[in-house]
């Protein structure tokens, strides 16, 4: 197997939106289908916070991707039609620059010295890619989660750069649930003496903190019906033989315990906290003196997607409703869906019997719309 990821060097210095540039950065991305000769059908697929630019299977790295049952030949975003992008994001440990890559100043990690990071630099090294192309125009941008705000930080930031949006389980800006709930989770890994001030040893990873963090998150990604139905309040077996503590006797425990260690050896502790911090701090009425609507009026989007879930409590459904107000008001064809899944604020990465045919329909009737 070969690594499947292209890594594009970016603009050196590259200027960051909060103050601060990166000398000799980069970003990493992958890609599907082909370009068409009139380079008109690219869509660009921001992640959200952890995932890597592997969102599906190629010839060149046939394991599955995060979006394996989204993206691919006679899918939802169908790669015999569509030339796909997905970049792994400015800031994360997975090909792009980030807190866990060396400062070429001094050949050792970031970490903490890592220069602030938002989401509109996530989206200005995503325009880089696409220029690198020769991609003038997108068909279609997607972002679920904090790839939906990436994506409107990118439409804000290069008007005209798409057609059209797919915007999932996103917002305009967090509210003080989701900005509460992730200075919480920073807090767990900044406190962990393991944690050393940005000084942690790979030996000692998983740190603790990151275990906890990672937990916290865990519990509104999915929805509390969906704990109930999967878990109850079943015994894990440890207490079943008899070893009841005061954590890990109960099956959800169990659940979260393994996962969250899972997370925590592939994901580097000082990425999650920028990317954390830069989701917080985005909000795209920034961009519009303080109106959202100004932003996506100038971004001249033809028509928009927007999916949500009754059962997200990170980013609740009025929030996606709020978002496909906005841009009907910016003079955008919007069609919005309201999903009845259980799953959650992780719906769009499980529950694909829902989300794939609004997806799908959405990028049918858009590739009708192309002139060909």
């Amino acid at each position: 197997m070969t690594d499947a990821r292209h890594f594009l060097p970016l603009p050196s210095p590259f200027a960051l939106h909060r103050g601060g540039y990166l000398s000799g950065a980069r970003v990493a991305f992958e890609c599907w289908g082909r370009l068409s000769p009139g380079r008109d059908n690219a869509v660009l697929v921001f992640t959200g916070l952890s995932p890597s630019a592997h969102a599906a299977s190629s010839e060149q790295d046939p394991s599955p991707g995060w979006w394996e049952a989204m993206i691919g030949p006679g899918k939802a975003i169908d790669t015999e039609r569509w030339f796909v992008l997905c970049v792994n994001s400015l800031g994360s440990c997975f090909g792009s620059t980030g807190p866990a890559s060396p400062d070429p100043a001094t050949g050792r990690p970031y970490r903490l010295g890592f220069p602030p990071l938002s989401l509109e630099d996530v989206a200005e090294a995503g325009f880089q890619v696409l220029r690198s192309l020769g991609i003038e125009r997108l068909a279609a941008l997607v972002g679920p989660s904090m790839g939906g705000m990436s994506a409107l930080a990118l439409l804000a930031l290069h008007p005209g750069v798409a057609r059209s949006a797919i915007l999932i389980s996103t917002a305009t800006a967090a509210r003080p649930f989701a900005i509460a709930l992730r200075s919480l989770q920073r807090q767990a890994v900044l406190a962990d003496p393991a944690f050393a001030d940005g000084g942690y040893r790979s030996e000692d990873l998983p740190l603790p903190g990151m275990l906890y963090a990672r937990k916290l998150g865990m519990l509104t990604y999915r929805s509390p019906e969906e704990w109930r139905q999967r878990f109850g309040r079943r015994r894990a077996a440890s207490a079943l033989s008899g070893d009841a503590r005061m954590v890990g006797e109960f099956e959800v425990e169990a659940y979260l315990e393994n996962r969250a260690a899972a997370f925590s050896n592939h994901f580097d502790p000082c990425c999650y906290l920028y990317l954390s911090r830069a989701s917080d701090w985005f909000e795209l009425a920034e961009h519009g003196a303080g109106d959202p609507v100004r932003p996506l009026a100038r971004a001249r989007l033809e028509r928009a997607l927007v999916l949500g879930t009754s059962t997200d409590i990170l980013y609740p459904l009025e929030q996606q409703r709020e978002l496909a107000e906005n841009l009907r008001a910016a003079g955008c064809e919007v069609v919005f869906h309201a999903l009845p899944s259980l799953q959650g604020h992780d719906a769009f990465l499980i529950d694909h019997e829902r989300f794939a045919p609004p997806i799908a329909e959405f990028l049918n009737g858009l590739w009708r719309s192309i002139d060909r």
